[in-house]
């Protein structure tokens, strides 16, 4: 009997579960190319050409600039002025900046008085701080205009009690004046060729002016050139060197209008100041211009070489 083919056991395939897997995706890297900058090549500046006249001219290229530099300063004051102000304190008055010496010899002064004249002369003695003899001085201000010439007020005056200063004569001239200290054409020339002006007044004759006439510049500048109004031109040179020695001032009107004059020491008597003090004011009031209608005097001060001021009622 013949034998059955076995049978063929199919074995059991058991799948297995596979879990997808996520897929990643490639990640490509980015290959950055810097672009290299395109180079700008400066444009070549042309020579600057300074022509001689216009534009571009030295002068006026000059002016450009001061005309910008004027324009920057004004833009840094603008910044400035936005900055808060700074206070500013006052200023302290003229009597304040003054020594302690003069500070307490002003409190005997009341300045919202007006002085007679002689109250004034003796209140200026008693506020003179100097320790040498101080002159009084007369400050006028006149109701004139000096470029008219009728308002030009010149004029000498013979002080009764003279001057209190010690002056040196000198008489271009080869007679003997008596009272000259120095006389002699020939000596003076040698003086003022050499510019030693050793004399405090030159008296001259008309006849020989003209030889003096070189030396103006010299003179002149020194107030020590002879003048027919100041009496220092005269053919009678005795007179003349007699009221310089006796005391004789001349006055003349600055541009201002103010005549300012010395009419005596601090040492002098109240009496001798006061008859110095209405000679001049005589003269001066004798010099009043026919044109001026109303006060010739305007104000009136006295004062001392460095004393405080002291205003006088205008008579």
């Amino acid at each position: 009997m013949a034998k059955e083919p076995k049978k063929e056991v199919k074995k059991k395939v058991t799948k297995k579960k596979v879990t997808p897997v996520e897929v990643i995706p490639e990640v490509v890297p980015t290959v950055v190319v810097e672009e290299k900058p395109e180079e700008v090549t400066a444009p070549t500046e042309e020579p600057l050409v300074i022509a001689k006249a216009g534009k571009r001219s030295a002068k006026a290229l000059k002016e450009v600039d001061e005309l910008a530099a004027k324009n920057d300063r004004k833009l840094s004051d603008d910044g400035e002025a936005n900055k808060p102000k700074k206070i500013i304190k006052p200023s302290r008055t003229r009597l304040e900046r003054q020594g302690k010496k003069i500070r307490e010899l002003s409190k005997l002064i009341d300045k919202t008085k007006i002085y007679e004249l002689k109250d004034a002369l003796e209140l200026a003695q008693k506020t003179s701080p100097a320790k040498f003899d101080a002159s009084v001085d007369f400050h006028v201000r006149l109701n004139v205009d000096p470029k008219h010439a009728d308002h030009n007020i010149r004029d000498i005056v013979v002080l009764p009690a003279g001057t209190g200063k010690t002056l040196k004569i000198a008489v271009f001239s080869d007679e003997k004046i008596p009272g000259a200290d120095i006389s002699g054409i020939e000596a003076i020339t040698k003086l003022l060729e050499k510019q030693q002006l050793t004399f405090d007044v030159l008296i001259a004759e008309p006849m020989n002016m003209a030889k003096l006439g070189k030396f103006a510049r010299v003179l002149g500048p020194r107030g020590l050139m002879p003048n027919p109004k100041s009496g220092t031109v005269t053919i009678n040179l005795t007179v003349a060197v007699a009221d310089a020695k006796k005391g004789r001032i001349e006055y003349r009107v600055d541009s201002t209008g103010i005549v300012h004059v010395a009419i005596g020491k601090v040492s002098f008597s109240l009496d001798q100041l006061n008859e110095n003090a209405e000679a001049f004011m005589a003269s001066l009031r004798s010099n009043k211009p026919s044109s001026i209608k109303g006060a010739f005097i305007r104000s009136f001060f006295v004062t001392t070489s460095m004393g405080p001021s002291i205003a006088v009622k205008v008579a």
